[in-house]
């Protein structure tokens, strides 16, 4: 889990700098978290011998965030949805639905074995910021 830690730390500090404002930083931090909690604790099910692996990219229009691991793969579409009336007080099922949440886009590809797990979240132009006015 010290890994998850690093790569919390190193989400937070990238969104700081692309200029996020303190909550889309946050949530942004959290999402990636979620990540790479998921993919040592159901990818690779705690085991030593398999890797997370991470990296992070400000491409100046949106920032990345892609996570591996080397576990059994995940169908994202066979996931409970934890707003079900009989998923509501389950302690798990929730972290995807807070990635997507959290993002602006979330895809997933399998890589047999493992799964990657891609973060975008666009960040504003200069016309977004201005409301693009003539």
């Amino acid at each position: 889990m010290d890994s998850v830690s690093e790569v919390e730390s190193i989400a937070e500090k990238l969104a700081g700098e692309a200029g996020l404002d303190e909550d889309t930083c946050f949530h942004v931090t959290m999402a990636v978290r979620e990540a790479a909690v998921n993919a040592v604790l159901h990818g690779n099910e705690y085991d030593p011998a398999k890797q997370m692996t991470a990296s992070f990219e400000n491409t100046g229009v949106d920032l990345v965030f892609t996570i591996t691991d080397q576990g059994k793969g995940l169908d994202p579409e066979t996931l409970p949805d934890p707003l079900a009336p009989e998923n509501l007080l389950r302690g798990t099922g929730r972290g995807i639905f807070l990635i997507r949440s959290f993002m602006d886009e979330v895809h997933f590809r399998q890589l047999h074995p493992g799964t990657e797990l891609t973060l975008v979240k666009h960040l504003a132009t200069a016309n977004d910021k201005t409301g693009d006015q003539m």
